[in-house]
């Protein structure tokens, strides 16, 4: 039975998408069967996966709302290990347009709980909003990735991520768990990063994944490929953290 994992964070440019799709791939790499949702409107982790979004007939907005064969919407990706359903920027309306159905906290659920028995892991990429689509991926998930970045404002936010958690968890989905806080675009030489990860560590304890991201060029040039940087340069600095983080992941559930 596969686990259903969110990546979330309401504040941008925190790493998510790239985190997903490198996680995806490393988990992919060490022989797991890997499906990422892209669930956010830019549609980044599409692409990032060599999804053309402009072909895509069938995306997770279809599923959504016109209850569309979620297997039409799955993407094979460079690995074979490695699915994707590509989102749109019709999601942005998607909110909107699920306010009066019943159970709308509930629908992305439906869609993804069938697809358990197929993947190890379903990673989600949710959009940077608490909005009712990242509710829906809270609601589904089985637990949260939060990425953090190892700046100044860090926690900024989190408080109101972890609040919504707590709702979720009381009234929409009580198994839910927060697997861990991952500090992205690290740089040890900066005194600052450093004592961001101490305060994460402070706050949250053993929920502070082990494995840190480092800043790295690769990382950001890899998606303009279509690619994962493990296929990019599987010898980077990016590469070989996610990977490091793919096996902490595995790890943590041998346990």
């Amino acid at each position: 039975m596969g686990k259903i994992i969110a990546m979330a964070n309401q504040k941008g440019g925190v790493g998510k998408t790239t985190t997903t799709i490198n996680l995806a791939a490393s988990l992919a790499t060490l022989e797991k069967r890997v499906l990422v949702v892209d669930a956010d409107p830019q549609a980044n982790a599409s692409s990032g996966l060599g999804v053309d979004i402009k072909q895509a007939n069938i995306t997770i907005y279809e599923c959504l709302i016109d209850h569309a064969d979620v297997h039409q919407a799955i993407h094979d990706t460079e690995m074979d290990m490695l699915k994707v359903i590509s989102s749109h920027i019709n999601l942005v309306g998607a909110e909107i347009e699920m306010l009066n159905l019943k159970n709308r906290e509930k629908v992305l659920k439906q869609v993804l709980t069938p697809l358990k028995e197929e993947f190890d892991y379903i990673l989600i990429d949710c959009s940077p909003s608490l909005g009712l689509i990242t509710v829906n991926a809270l609601t589904a998930a089985d637990s949260v990735i939060i990425p953090v970045q190892a700046e100044y404002f860090a926690l900024e936010g989190i408080s109101k991520l972890l609040n919504t958690i707590k709702i979720i968890k009381s009234k929409l989905n009580p198994t839910l768990e927060i697997e861990g806080f991952l500090l992205t675009m690290y740089d040890s030489r900066l005194r600052q990063a450093n004592q961001i990860y101490d305060e994460v560590k402070r706050y949250f304890h053993e929920l502070v994944f082990h494995t840190v991201i480092q800043r790295n060029v690769k990382l950001s040039e890899a998606p303009s490929y279509g690619i994962p940087t493990i296929l990019y340069d599987a010898d980077s600095t990016g590469a070989r953290n996610h990977l490091a983080l793919a096996k902490e992941l595995i790890d943590r559930e041998k346990k």
